[in-house]
């Protein structure tokens, strides 16, 4: 693994920020950026090249590389990324960084960040280089999996796929593909892992998330089904009565989820 050195103590210049697509035209992606540095949050599973160390990213995978340093990436079809061109500092205290890490946890957060730094490119750019530095910050200290409990790589990436896509269709077998594992091989880890089933996390989730919106939110029932992924109202207030304990306008209505049954 490779480790950089960077300073934070003051805010970074953002040069370029956005959501990159690649892998459509070309497979393979070969670049450097002479005077910036390059913050990465990846959606997808492919191989990257930093200078001569190879690694295999995946959704939740988070990098950090130095200006000059030449990359290369080979994707597996379309491929979605938030990006960051930066330059930073070159006076404070250094802090060594790892140029690839899993960001286990924290890679809804940092895809928050970075989604509300994007949208306030522009017309507040004062707000983006706050949102990124905070970001930067997040990502020179994330703590090693062995010591956040975040458990097996596979398993840590199919959760940061199942959280970015509460709203889409989710099988086992795709949450196994963007993790970078078989089917089988992922309900043996998350099992392992978590104490639960793919299916099973992906339901609690779901509803822990329309719980929230039932509560704190005026969103319309059917508004807040379709954003857990689930269409149908007749199933909706099934599983609502089932996982939930009330339908989903009596959970409303109460302001807080009702105890256990």
């Amino acid at each position: 693994m490779q480790w950089f050195s960077v300073r934070l103590d003051e805010p970074p210049r953002v040069a370029g920020i956005g959501v990159g697509v690649h892998g459509t035209a070309s497979p393979h992606d070969t670049f450097r950026l002479p005077d910036l540095w390059q913050l990465h949050l990846y959606r997808y599973t492919a191989r990257l090249i930093v200078a001569d160390t190879a690694y295999t990213i995946r959704p939740g995978t988070v990098s950090l590389v130095p200006p000059g340093t030449l990359v290369r990436y080979q994707y597996r079809g379309r491929s979605e990324h938030l990006y960051a061109h930066l330059r930073l500092s070159p006076t404070g205290e250094p802090r060594t960084v790892p140029a690839v890490q899993d960001a286990g946890a924290h890679t809804a957060t940092l895809s928050a960040q970075l989604l509300q730094a994007i949208s306030s490119a522009p017309q507040a750019p004062a707000r983006t280089t706050a949102e990124v530095w905070s970001v930067l910050w997040r990502v020179a200290h994330l703590p090693a999996p062995d010591t956040e409990g975040a458990g097996h790589q596979a398993v840590a990436a199919a959760i940061a796929h199942i959280e970015s896509r509460l709203a889409e269709p989710l099988t086992v077998p795709g949450v196994a593909l963007a993790a970078g594992v078989s089917h089988n091989h992922l309900t043996r880890l998350f099992r392992a892992e978590t104490g639960d089933t793919v299916v099973a996390h992906i339901r609690r989730r779901r509803m822990e998330r329309a719980g929230h919106l039932l509560r704190e939110t005026t969103l319309p029932v059917r508004s807040v089904a379709a954003s857990v992924g689930i269409g149908d109202l007749q199933a909706f207030n099934k599983i609502c009565r089932r996982e939930l304990g009330a339908s989903p306008r009596a959970v409303r209505a109460s302001g807080a989820l009702p105890p256990a049954p």
